[in-house]
C-alpha cells in the first residue's frame, strides 16, 4: 500500500508562487515514479511534470520552464516549484505515484488533491 498526502496549495496573484509537497508513506520502497498533474473544472487531467527516480524529469508544454519537479528521497517527498503563475494555472493539483503492487505487476496511487487558484 502506498498513500500520498498533498500540501502547500493555496491562492496568489498572477506572476506569484506556489510550493506544493507530495509526502508518500506505506511501501516506500515499491515505488518507481512520481509525478503531478492537474484537472480545472471541466477539463480533463494533464501532466504537470513527472520523475522517474534516476532519470530528468518530463514536463507539461504549457509549463515553459516555469515550474520545477524535485524529490527528498530520504523524506519520501516530491514538491513542485510554481512561478510566474498565470490564472490558467488554476487547477486541483494532484500527486501521482507508480508502484510495485507485486513482484511483477505496477500500480498507479493518486492524493487527494490540493487547490491552486491564480487571480488578482
Amino acid at each position: 500500500q502506498v498513500q500520498l498526502v498533498e500540501s502547500g496549495g493555496g491562492s496568489v496573484q498572477p506572476g506569484g508562487s506556489l510550493r506544493l509537497s507530495c509526502a508518500a508513506s506505506g511501501s516506500i520502497v515499491s515505488i518507481k515514479a512520481m509525478g503531478w498533474y492537474r484537472q480545472a473544472p471541466g477539463k480533463q487531467r494533464e501532466l504537470v511534470a513527472h520523475i522517474t527516480f534516476g532519470d530528468s524529469p518530463t514536463y507539461g508544454d504549457f509549463v515553459k520552464g516555469r515550474f520545477t519537479i524535485s524529490s527528498d528521497n530520504a523524506k519520501n517527498t516530491v514538491f513542485l516549484q510554481m512561478n510566474s503563475l498565470e490564472p490558467e494555472d488554476t487547477a486541483a493539483y494532484y500527486c501521482n505515484a507508480i508502484h510495485s503492487q507485486t513482484v511483477t505487476s505496477l500500480s498507479s496511487t493518486w492524493g487527494q488533491g490540493t487547490q491552486g487558484t491564480v487571480s488578482s
